[in-house]
């Protein structure tokens, strides 16, 4: 097996720059590393993460080579892959990584099967791929595995499925279900991030226009909360009544994508599910929208519905194509119908990727420690873990709270004080 596979080792130099800055805002995380380099709690444990390679990711894998793991690293995204932190972590960490931006579906799922070629105790996914390819061609490594681990909505969701159907193997923590992860990551790092991709992209004003939000989860409350902010006039599309009256009353028009795909200038995807913008909805849009992704998979928008239905494509700017369709009108869709994040931009900010990658360093450890008393279920993470990473996030933030009085903790735990 190759050692590793990345696109240059030249660019480790520029790569661990990055990974340092990012690392300066990565407090949580580097209190963590300090413990583990001292107690060594993950020593012999066989580590495999299919997370984009990043230099937050970065900082995340040399906490977990502190803690004593043997840590091999995979993109869970074809486009998300940061070339020179990749050459860093095999150049100066010695921590094998197969990823390159731009790999195709086969080197993916290459790259993939190269991590599981480790054997894993404990797998570390961002989508969910790592313990697909498990379950459904690897099956020969679930008995030595310990459990894993999932960062993103759109894992959690494929892992219950499994574990619905009785057919998820190992235990897993939901790593997204975090207060600490899914509140802050997918709220204010989604809403950034998404943001910062469109507008390296396109270089578009967002002040004035129609910006379009399909699905107000935590991901799509913190885009429509950014475009705001940054003068768009945003829609919003749901299936759901509660999101979709919560949106109402956030102060967004919401309406059906039919009626939105008339009037939108900027569209963007956030349900994790399939085609929500399809060709009856390119058909009727203006000329020049332009449609982004930012759910995990790239199956939001019918993208080869949009190539039948056009005459001509061409690449504009990068990640940027221009589809023209047979009356010649142009849609235009950004970073292939891939995370914008990362295909465009640098993905969440290492402030806010700190606590979630806090939450899957001590996740790994509670793995370790509880291995073999874990049902094959999809478990929370611990609430105590959770209140701990809020602590120490406060902390490092300068920020100071209130304490409960011996007076407040006995009238909270009583029922004889009323009115």
């Amino acid at each position: 097996m190759k050692k590793y596979d990345i696109k240059d080792i030249k660019l480790a130099k520029q790569g661990k720059l990055k990974i340092e800055w990012a690392g300066r805002n990565m407090p949580v995380l580097k209190l963590i590393e300090k413990r583990f380099r001292k107690d060594k709690p993950l020593k012999g444990t066989r580590v495999g993460a299919c997370l984009h390679v990043t230099t937050e990711t970065a900082n995340l894998m040399i906490t977990l080579k502190a803690g004593g793991a043997d840590v091999s690293l995979c993109a869970s995204n074809p486009l998300s892959t940061q070339d020179d932190v990749a050459a860093s972590l095999v150049k100066d960490s010695g921590i094998p990584v197969f990823a390159v931006k731009g790999e195709n579906n086969a080197t993916y799922y290459k790259h993939l099967n190269s991590v599981l070629t480790m054997k894993p105790h404990i797998t570390m996914d961002d989508g969910a791929d790592l313990v697909s390819e498990i379950h459904s061609k690897r099956k020969d490594l679930v008995k030595g595995i310990y459990g894993g681990t999932e960062e993103t909505t759109t894992g959690v969701i494929r892992l219950r499925s499994l574990e619905k159907k009785g057919l998820l193997k190992f235990p897993i923590v939901a790593v997204n279900d975090a207060e600490t992860k899914h509140l802050f990551d997918n709220r204010y790092g989604t809403g950034q991030s998404t943001v910062d991709g469109i507008i390296r992209a396109t270089n578009h004003l967002l002040a004035g226009g129609r910006f379009v939000v399909a699905g107000y989860g935590w991901c799509g409350r913190g885009v429509a909360m950014r475009a705001r902010g940054m003068g768009a006039k945003v829609i919003v599309t749901e299936i759901n009544e509660l999101k979709a009256l919560e949106a109402v009353m956030d102060g967004f028009e919401v309406m059906p994508m039919g009626l939105a795909a008339r009037i939108g200038d900027i569209f963007v995807t956030l349900t994790g599910d399939l085609n929500v913008i399809r060709p009856e909805h390119f058909s009727i849009m203006k000329d020049g929208a332009v449609v982004a992704n930012s759910g995990h998979f790239d199956a939001e928008i019918d993208i080869p519905g949009l190539k039948k239905m056009s005459i001509s494509v061409r690449t504009v700017r990068p990640f940027v194509e221009e589809f023209m369709l047979k009356k010649g009108k142009r849609i235009v869709l950004l970073g292939e119908g891939r995370l914008i994040n990362l295909a465009a931009a640098e993905g969440h900010p290492a402030m806010v990727m700190d606590m979630s990658f806090a939450n899957q360093s001590l996740s790994a450890e509670y793995i370790r420690k509880n291995s073999g008393k874990l049902e094959k279920k999809v478990y929370a993470v611990p609430e105590k873990l959770d209140q701990r990473i809020s602590k120490l996030k406060l902390r490092s933030m300068g920020v100071k709270i209130d304490k409960l009085t011996a007076e407040q903790k006995e009238y909270l735990a009583s029922w004889e004080i009323g009115t």
